[in-house]
């Protein structure tokens, strides 16, 4: 199937509507989506995870691959249940007003929203099912309990018996029992008895909730195939041992989504009252409003409704799912050993083009390599290990006075933490901004921070209402008598060793002075009450990074009216913000050329005919998370780079500490154009954006060479960067 076909328009609202809902309000709804110069923010998401499952839809990539693409779709679509649907639920539980970009009022909006994720749900069934015919040829299936032999069904029975009974509790519903907290995302199932002798009510409803520590399959080894027998099938085989003497009417699994969208304000008291608030707000969303609940087809109306009544939820919350329930338990499939060659491997890292010694040095003395040059990582195709070596020498080096350093998300056993700890332990002066509202990395973060407090470092948990997103080190060092070097490291990703394999993003090793004033003002910022004047080199948020941005594109749509050469191009994760996108259109209008690399939500609208004729959106899905933010303006012929860890978002503009960086070495500068030209020419994993906000696959001409970025970074060599252009 092409990504065309799968792709389904955002307009196809009236082609998809509730039992019970007018085609009319459809067409109504469809006709102001449409006409709105905004895409809506969720409607775009949503078409991004579609362009996720394209990649399940691949052929190209083995079964296993898109089995993983799969998986992705299901986290993805849990976590835009939790936050997204979940604030949407903060206006519709509390009658609050809520107008979304295309212009509907929240309970229009929600009918829309949830006809799409329906739609989208069937897709991701469909994508199952025809991926199931595959399995067996490559040495693995799926298999139900009719399947197993006499002697596997006494050993699955043994199991059974031994490690999941005892984890079992029935809790029936009735007036003498409280109504039980089943747990966000926890398989659940729901089984109906009946009471013989209770005429008037004779049905009762018992909930067994599965424990999300056991393995979602049991494996068995048949030969060369490796069989997986869902958990589920293994207690509804046997769950009659839970119910003796009693009648089973029904057995239906569910699963439940509950708002995940906690709002965090920060207390007087920062080192103790905010991070036992971050806890509270974490314990209510284990408690949060149910959203969402899939359920197995023909499951039992008595059930539903009272779950519904529960729950407060109406038919459109309601997933029936005639697959698998919850995709995310493919993972166990996709990391299975034995199935290892059926992924692609990743390829071996390349030494940085600025720093192509690197794989010669065994340890390379990093101090001694900034002060002679500027250093630009591309992950993943460079490691992070300069940045980790930087950082591990720092910890011993006698000389280093103190590193200071933000962080956002870890990776477990993370060489950033045993590096600070060691630091700390040598004496050196180390402060740590922690961002405890990372969105689920708030206990972690918590953690990690507590060791570090507790091994003498300074710690500061997050900057008051504001998420401290920027990813900023600097390391200060006692050179010869009195000279003071400051080295610094600025990136568009976080400091997580294992996503660095995974996500492509930039980041700058330098010990320039105009770098280290700059980012040695900011931490005075984010770590004390300073309000510097201006940056040299650093758009920083909140102040004034929206300003910037739009000054930035205003003189490109100044010097088009001028006749003068221009030109735009952005790459970022998100487009959102309004002011910006206006500031866009009425470059375009103006006659800039406009070129955007949105991987995920975009909310401007191209290609529509006096509003943005000039403008182009591509999303790049594929191999890896596309991460990386960079920011080009002509500038007459002088380019203006910028990196950094900011998107064009509201939140990213008004709500969050961020920064980006002007790339200044002309090299650098080079190889950051080269992969904004390598990422507009990529026609394998290249999407292009439609006026009516959905997407097309990008393919190669019959004439044309295939370009895989995820690939082709891998060989790119030095001679290759020069003459690179975005025109």
């Amino acid at each position: 199937m092409s990504n065309s076909q799968l792709l389904k328009p955002i307009t196809d609202f009236a082609r998809r509507i509730f039992p019970g809902q007018k085609s009319v309000l459809n067409a109504r709804v469809s006709e102001q989506i449409n006409s709105s110069k905004y895409v809506s923010r969720d409607l775009s998401w949503l078409q991004f995870n579609y362009r996720v499952l394209d990649q399940a839809r691949n052929s190209r990539r083995s079964v296993l691959e898109r089995l993983k693409f799969l998986a992705i779709t299901a986290s993805n679509l849990d976590e835009f249940f939790m936050i997204r649907v979940g604030s949407l639920y903060n206006y519709l539980d509390y009658n609050k007003e809520r107008i979304d970009y295309s212009g509907l009022r929240e309970k229009q909006f929600k009918l829309a929203l949830f006809n799409e994720v329906h739609a989208f749900t069937e897709d991701q069934i469909a994508t199952l099912a025809e991926l199931r015919t595959e399995f067996k040829a490559n040495d693995f299936e799926i298999i139900g309990i009719d399947n197993l032999t006499e002697l596997e069904q006494e050993e699955v029975s043994q199991y059974f018996k031994k490690k999941v009974y005892p984890t079992l509790t029935p809790m029936l519903l009735d007036p003498y029992h409280a109504f039980p907290v089943i747990t966000n995302r926890a398989l659940t199932f729901g089984v109906v008895t009946r009471n013989s002798e209770d005429s008037k009510n004779p049905l009762r409803l018992s909930l067994v909730q599965i424990p999300g520590n056991l393995q979602r399959f049991y494996e068995l080894e048949r030969g060369n195939i490796t069989s997986f027998l869902p958990l589920e099938e293994i207690i509804r085989w046997q769950v009659s041992k839970l119910f003796r003497n009693v009648e089973i009417v029904s057995v239906n699994l569910f699963r439940i989504t509950r708002n995940g969208d906690i709002s965090i304000e920060e207390s007087d008291d920062v080192e103790n009252d905010f991070v036992d608030e971050v806890r509270r707000k974490l314990q209510n969303r284990r408690t949060g409003r149910v959203v969402r609940i899939e359920i197995e087809d023909d499951y039992s109306a008595f059930m539903m409704k009272t779950l519904k009544a529960r729950w407060e939820i109406e038919q459109e919350n309601i997933f029936v799912c005639k697959e698998l329930l919850d995709l995310t338990a493919l993972w166990q499939l996709v990391n299975h050993p034995d199935l290892a060659g059926l992924l692609q491997p990743i390829p071996k890292t390349k030494a940085p083009l600025s720093f192509p010694e690197m794989d010669e040095a065994a340890k390379p003395d990093m101090f001694e390599i900034l002060k002679q040059k500027d250093i630009l990582l591309h992950h993943p195709y460079n490691n992070m290990e300069p940045l980790l070596a930087l950082l591990e020498q720092a910890a011993e080096d006698p000389g280093v006075l103190s590193i200071k350093m933000t962080i956002y998300r870890l990776a477990k056993d993370s060489r950033i933490i045993n590096a600070l700890l060691k630091a700390a332990n040598n004496g050196k002066n180390v402060s740590a901004l922690f961002e405890v509202k990372a969105r689920f990395d708030e206990e972690n973060n918590i953690r990690e921070a507590k060791r570090l407090q507790q091994a003498g470092c300074f710690v500061i948990y997050g900057v008051g209402q504001l998420k401290t997103h920027t990813k900023l080190m600097m390391i200060v060092r006692q050179e010869e008598e009195d000279r003071v070097t400051r080295y610094v490291h600025l990136g568009s990703g976080n400091y997580n060793e294992k996503t660095a394999r995974l996500y492509s993003d930039i980041s700058l090793l330098t010990s320039k002075e105009t770098y280290a004033n700059d980012v040695g003002e900011f931490f005075n910022v984010i770590t004390g009450h300073s309000m510097p004047t201006t940056y040299k080199l650093l758009i920083t948020a909140p102040r004034d990074m929206r300003k910037q941005l739009i000054a930035l594109i205003k003189n490109e749509a100044n010097n088009a009216k001028q006749g003068l050469p221009c030109g735009i191009v952005i790459k970022i994760n998100s487009l959102e913000d309004q002011s910006t996108i206006d500031a866009l259109y009425e470059a375009s209008d103006a006659g800039v050329p406009i070129q955007l690399i949105v991987r995920g939500i975009c909310c401007l609208r191209p290609q529509r005919k006096g509003l943005s004729s000039n403008i182009q959106v591509r999303s790049l899905v594929g191999d890896f998370l596309e991460h990386t933010r960079l920011y080009y303006f002509h500038n007459q012929g002088d380019p203006q780079v910028y990196g950094g860890s900011a998107d064009m978002m509201n939140r990213s503009f008004d709500r969050r500490i961020e920064s980006l960086f002007l790339i200044t070495e002309p090299a650098l500068k080079q190889e950051c154009i080269h992969i904004l030209s390598y990422n507009l020419h990529d026609n394998v994993n290249a999407y292009l954006m439609t006026e009516q906000g959905d997407y097309i696959g990008r393919q190669a001409a019959p004439d044309e060479p295939t370009l895989n970025i995820h690939e082709a970074f891998y060989k790119v060599k030095a001679e290759d960067i020069v003459g690179a252009n975005v025109g």
